[in-house]
């Protein structure tokens, strides 16, 4: 009898470690799959996205939304950082999905995944491999969040969506007016005060050059580089914005928009000072990005010190009314 009794409870065991073994995994494994417990649109309108040259996904907005605000800003900023960068998404998103003319670079997709031409995007899959699996947990929670918060709502000027750029920071200088960028004037584009980027968004990063590489990247022959090469005389800042940064600088015998040399160098951004030693030029420059809208690292300055996304949003896009869209 004590022995049955004993194989009896053996056999308990080694069932319940079995349980152990194959449910643990299971356990962690749907743990990973977080996001299908996570409310999201369903049905309503659709993004058709390109997000390779060889795939076309189609996604419910607010859930591409999602993926976008992963891909723009980082999800350590505050909460109400995050909200006014998805009324910000959402805005860019109708109003590319109004125009319903098809794009060379995307012929069968609405918008692409490359932030050089629309805006960044990623799945879930990079939103883990970004952050790992406890990070992911709770960042998509955060995201998801900014999201639901501000459904349907975007931005309006004179009742038509706006263009609502941004851009990573503006160095504490201030944002940039449209028209010094693109030559274009846009009413809700114009520069505003913003010191709110932290200390280190502000401190200046250095990038250096040699003459030949310098001038091989603005195109510039050796027959017209000046013969005094080494000087400071090579490279002179002709003009500047009202903010500060160069509208026009002279490189030799000519002279180039800010914005085009800093694409032709690949600097940061054109809030730069420019000095010589020896055969090096060196940039000095400050900021992130072309400065015009909302400053992503000043929202975040912005909301630490209390703001909302509302109070956020109208700050950096003067003029402009947050409203909701219908479903």
């Amino acid at each position: 009898m004590l022995k049955r009794t004993g194989y009896r409870w053996l056999g308990f065991v080694v069932i319940a470690m079995a349980l152990v073994v194959i449910g643990v995994p299971a356990l962690l494994v749907r743990g990973c799959t977080w996001e299908s417990r996570e409310p999201v649109q369903k049905g309503g309108l659709q993004v058709k996205l390109q997000v390779s040259p060889e795939q076309v996904v189609s996604l419910p907005l607010e859930q591409y939304l999602i993926g976008v605000v992963a891909a723009e800003m980082p999800a350590s900023f505050e909460q109400e950082a995050l909200k006014a960068q998805t009324v910000a998404a959402r805005t860019y998103t109708l109003m590319r999905l109004e125009r319903e003319s098809p794009d060379e670079k995307h012929p069968n997709a609405q918008l692409c995944a490359d932030p050089g031409h629309c805006q960044a995007w990623i799945n879930n899959a990079e939103m883990r491999k970004r952050w790992g699996v406890l990070g992911f947990r709770s960042n998509y929670k955060k995201i998801t969040t900014a999201v639901e918060a501000t459904k349907s709502q975007v931005l309006t000027f004179n009742g038509e969506l706006i263009d609502p750029v941004y851009h990573s920071s503006c160095g504490g200088r201030g944002t940039e007016d449209a028209q010094d960028v693109w030559s274009q004037e846009v009413p809700y584009l114009k520069g505003v005060p913003c010191t709110f980027d932290t200390p280190q968004k502000q401190e200046p990063v250095i990038t250096r050059f040699t003459n030949e590489d310098l001038f091989a990247r603005v195109g510039i022959a050796d027959t017209a580089v000046p013969a005094a090469a080494g000087t400071s005389g090579v490279v002179e800042i002709q003009k500047l914005t009202e903010s500060g940064r160069v509208k026009s600088v002279k490189v030799g015998s000519r002279v180039y928009r800010g914005v085009d040399l800093r694409k032709s160098l690949g600097l940061r951004s054109t809030d730069f000072k420019v000095t010589a030693q020896g055969e090096e030029i060196i940039f000095s420059t400050r900021g992130y990005g072309h400065a015009v809208g909302m400053c992503q690292y000043g929202a975040d300055g912005l909301a630490s010190r209390g703001a909302q996304y509302n109070q956020i949003l109208a700050h950096y896009y003067r003029g402009t009314k947050l409203e909701k869209v219908p479903r």
